[in-house]
């Protein structure tokens, strides 16, 4: 039996979203900035995908920018206000659980002369709302915050968060990363007071190579990408048509059955903490979020387990796809005060819609099997 349960990492895409683009690319493959009709039904297919999105969001499709992934959208939401707003300040806010493609993003920043203050979590890995107020001073021009955690799942307060600080200084700018929030839980930007959200087309059964950041009507932001001046001016290049329609398809079909879905996921994920939690020195670090659970395999490396489970046709991640081939400790399960013995041996199994209790059985059956052997061999 195999077992996908790294689907945060990515997810296979819908048969419906490899039709659009192989009908993009074998028939539609015109410019979308040419003036014949090719380039005219090119266009077309940015335009409807720009609807999908937007209406998911409950936004405009003029608030849609198309980028090649999440990583950008953050470095665009980031960068593009510093670059914006310099002169008004230069401190930015931002935790210490973020996902690399923010904290990458904000040493660069800080390595331009921004300032960055980093405000931690509680036990759950949930942010400090009132840390993140009392962070804010005359020149902060920026707050960012992940809307759910890609490691353990917590949900953060971005909504209270963003309250607070519109009422500290409404010019500042609240961006949200609801890269693995999006097709999840919500995630309605005027509702939670956002003014930027990033997105991923492929953690939503989308291509890789697709992604979006929503632009508040209104909001200043400077271009990372200069050429001739596609989004609106905002991300020039060629647009990669046959991913942006993948990924608008991808929009439509992840939403459809929204609740059902949702439903199923987080009861296999209750499920496998359920079934895994019942196994000894077996610990639970998951959050609320419905498609995430992380344990703690105290007496096994992570990249034992890891590879142990791989050989068995089950396929999981010792943290954030993008970072995992780095060594250090993660910086989220540190945040939430793990002893080493569970920094170390930590799994995320991530749900999607097509996983299944039996595969739970599965998994479980496995497990059991592999840790009395695995932890004899490690404390020889």
């Amino acid at each position: 039996m195999e077992a996908y349960f790294d689907n945060s990492a990515t997810t296979k895409v819908y048969p419906a979203v490899k039709d659009i683009m192989i009908k993009v690319m074998d028939e539609d493959y015109g410019n979308p900035s040419s003036l014949h009709m090719k380039g005219v039904e090119a266009e077309r297919y940015i335009k409807k995908a720009a609807e999908s999105v937007a209406k998911t969001l409950r936004v405009k499709p003029e608030e849609i920018i198309f980028t090649s992934g999440g990583t950008e959208a953050n470095n665009l939401a980031l960068i593009g206000t510093a670059l914006a707003k310099k002169r008004l300040g230069n401190h930015i806010i931002s935790t210490t659980i973020e996902h690399a493609s923010v904290h990458a993003t904000l040493d660069f920043l800080k390595s331009m002369g921004f300032e960055v203050t980093l405000v931690g979590t509680d036990e759950k890995g949930v942010v400090k709302v009132q840390e993140v107020l009392d962070a804010v001073r005359e020149d902060t021009i920026l707050v960012s915050c992940m809307m759910v955690n890609n490691e353990i799942g917590s949900i953060e307060p971005v909504a209270e968060m963003a309250e607070g600080i519109k009422k500290i200084n409404p010019d500042i700018y609240m961006h949200v990363d609801a890269i693995q929030a999006y097709g999840k839980i919500p995630v309605y930007p005027t509702k939670i007071r956002a003014d930027m959200v990033s997105i991923s087309g492929h953690k939503i059964h989308g291509p890789k190579g697709s992604g979006a950041l929503y632009v508040k009507k209104g909001i200043l932001l400077k271009p990372i990408i200069y050429g001739g001046g596609q989004g609106n001016g905002m991300r020039s290049g060629t647009e990669n048509v046959p991913a942006i329609a993948g990924f608008g398809v991808a929009a439509e079909e992840s939403f459809r059955n929204f609740d059902k879905k949702t439903e199923h996921i987080n009861e296999v994920r209750n499920y496998l903490r359920e079934k895994l939690t019942s196994l000894p020195e077996v610990y639970d670090n998951s959050g609320d979020a419905p498609h995430i659970a992380s344990f703690s395999f105290v007496g096994v490396r992570s990249e034992v387990m890891l590879h142990s489970l791989e050989d068995r046709g089950i396929y999981t991640s010792s943290g954030s796809a993008c970072s995992s081939h780095k060594r250090a400790a993660s910086n989220v399960l540190t945040s939430i005060g793990l002893p080493k013995e569970r920094l170390e041996s930590t799994l995320r199994f991530s749900i999607g819609e097509d996983n299944t209790k039996e595969q739970v059985d599965y998994i479980y059956e496995v497990i059991s099997g592999l840790l009395p052997m695995l932890r004899q061999f490690v404390r020889k």
